[in-house]
Parts: C-alpha cells; sequence; structure tokens
C-alpha cells in the first residue's frame, strides 16, 4: 500500500534504512567513522582518481536493489554503434593511428531516470541529502547537484552478453556508480587516471592505450554489488570488458554536477537513449563552448 511505500524525498537525511550505517554513518556527519571513510575517499580520489566504498549498502536492501534493477532492465534501450573515446565524427583529415580515429563498438542498454519510479532504491539514494553531502565531501565540494535532465542523471545501465563499454571519457567530471548485478565472467571496469588535463589531451599517450599497446598505466578495479564508486572520468579513460555468460552487469549510475541546471549533451543523448526531448534540444542552442576546452 502507499502508506508503506517509502518514496524518493529531497529533504530525507534518514539512509539508515538502505545503507550500512554501522560503517558509514550518515546520519551523524561528525561522527570519527565516517569522517575516517571520506579522508580515506579523498586520498584514494586525489591518487587514483577513484574510490570505492565497500558495502555501502545494507545486504538485505541490496538484494531488493538487485530485484528492482533486474524488473527495470526490461525497459532498457539498446544500441549498437561504431563510436571513439570522444564520441565524435570521423576526420579523414587526421592521421590513422590518431585516436580521433579510432572507433570501437559499443553495444549497452540504459534505463532512464523517467522509467525509474520513486518508490525505487536507485531513486531514493538519488535524491537524499545525505548521499549527496556524502559525494560533495568526498570530493571536497561545497554541494553537488542533481541533473536537470530528464533522462540523464539517474540511468541504470545494462550490460548483457556479449555488450561492452569501450575506451571512452566522461561528460561530467566525476560520477558515482553502484554495481548491483555482478556477470559471470568479464564486464571488469578498467581505468587510465589522469591520462589527459585540460591543458593536454595526450592523444599519443590515448591512441596507445586505444590501440592495447600500452597496458602499463591501465588499472583494473575489482567492483562487487553494494559498492559504492566514486570515479572522475572526465579525465582518466576508461572502459568495461566484455560481458559473458548470461546474467547481465547491472549498474546504478548517479550524475550529480557542482553546478545546477546541466543537462546532457544533443547528441550524446541521442546516441545513448534513443531519443532526445526539447529540453535537450534548447540547451543545445544555448550552450556554451566548455571551459574545460577538451574535444568532448
Amino acid at each position: 500500500m502507499l502508506t508503506a511505500m517509502q518514496l524518493a524525498d529531497a529533504e530525507r537525511h534518514d539512509l539508515s534504512n538502505l545503507v550500512d550505517t554501522e560503517r558509514y554513518p550518515l546520519d551523524r556527519p561528525d561522527d570519527p567513522t565516517l569522517l575516517a571513510a571520506i579522508e580515506e575517499a579523498r586520498a584514494d580520489l586525489d591518487r587514483e582518481g577513484c574510490a570505492v566504498l565497500r558495502g555501502f549498502l545494507r545486504e538485505d536492501r541490496l538484494t531488493q536493489m538487485r530485484e528492482e534493477c533486474q524488473e527495470l532492465a526490461s525497459k532498457s534501450f539498446y544500441n549498437t554503434r561504431e563510436v571513439n573515446a570522444y564520441f565524435t565524427a570521423d576526420d579523414p583529415a587526421l592521421p590513422e593511428g590518431d585516436p580521433r580515429r579510432l572507433f570501437m563498438t559499443r553495444t549497452s542498454g540504459f534505463v532512464t531516470r523517467d522509467m525509474i519510479t520513486a518508490d525505487r532504491i536507485m531513486q531514493r539514494l538519488y535524491v537524499s541529502p545525505a548521499m549527496k553531502s556524502l559525494v560533495a565531501r568526498c570530493l571536497g565540494e561545497d554541494q553537488v547537484y542533481e541533473y536537470a535532465d530528464p533522462y540523464a542523471g539517474l540511468v541504470l545501465n545494462v550490460l548483457p552478453e556479449g555488450t561492452e563499454q569501450p575506451w571512452h571519457y566522461d561528460t561530467n567530471e566525476f560520477i558515482v556508480t553502484m554495481m548491483t548485478q555482478a556477470p559471470e565472467e568479464g564486464g571488469v571496469f578498467e581505468y587510465c587516471p589522469d591520462i589527459r588535463t585540460p591543458q593536454d589531451e595526450n592523444y599519443a599517450g590515448v591512441g596507445a592505450v586505444i590501440r592495447d599497446e600500452d597496458r602499463d598505466r591501465v588499472r583494473r578495479l575489482n567492483l562487487r554489488p553494494g559498492d559504492l564508486q566514486l570515479f572522475k572520468g572526465r579525465f582518466s579513460l576508461h572502459r568495461v570488458t566484455r560481458v559473458e555468460g548470461a546474467t547481465p552487469r547491472l549498474t546504478a549510475i548517479f550524475a550529480y554536477s557542482q553546478s545546477p541546471g546541466v543537462v546532457g549533451r544533443l547528441e550524446r543523448t541521442r546516441q545513448l537513449y534513443g531519443r532526445v526531448s526539447e529540453l535537450h534540444i534548447q540547451a543545445e542552442q544555448d550552450r556554451a563552448e566548455r571551459a574545460d576546452g577538451l574535444l568532448d
């Protein structure tokens, strides 16, 4: 019944019925246990561009969230296309070995936020002030904001057998994810910390990684269902390797931004989700060039 149903609430600070608050006491911001976890996450992000809060979700809620994600996965939009790491078109004027001309097959599925109802654990976590506060503190930000994008911000990524996410960057400087179901084989998260900067795309280094000529700077992350991952994907090339076996890889993606009102790029939204809204069209018309000057 609705009276017994917990809904996403942007004013609810107490996540004790979802999160393992023995390890992460979000309702006690100055608790030494929480402060130690935040300090460790900050250090990992500074050093590696990535931090993992192990066992973030309560075990019973992980089971529930996995079941919710399995149900949502049936609504996924799947798209297969050839993309480079920047989601840009081919430029024949560039040398063949340039990473902007290295195209990879991307096949993955997404369930967008407008399909994820307010009673889902994903939504309840995403809108919670306690969750946003934790993410901001780990990243050293004063505040983080939900996306204004009606599709992105909160999505479920679905990778069934034979699919993968090839090397790419994120549009946002950071991303927060939680795998809810691991595949039988494959589906490994790999990344290259800070392979580019706002001043240098480092095309030579990026190309060597994509061509599999340089594995020295590639890190492999052992993620487990229920772990919360914070990742600086704007500057770190990353991918999810091919999934093998009948069990799909399911991952909740919580996208926050450093400023309010963020809406995804028009063409990237079309590629990822198969549709755009009037808001995306208007935002593209109004969009100024990115301040950091990077290609994507």
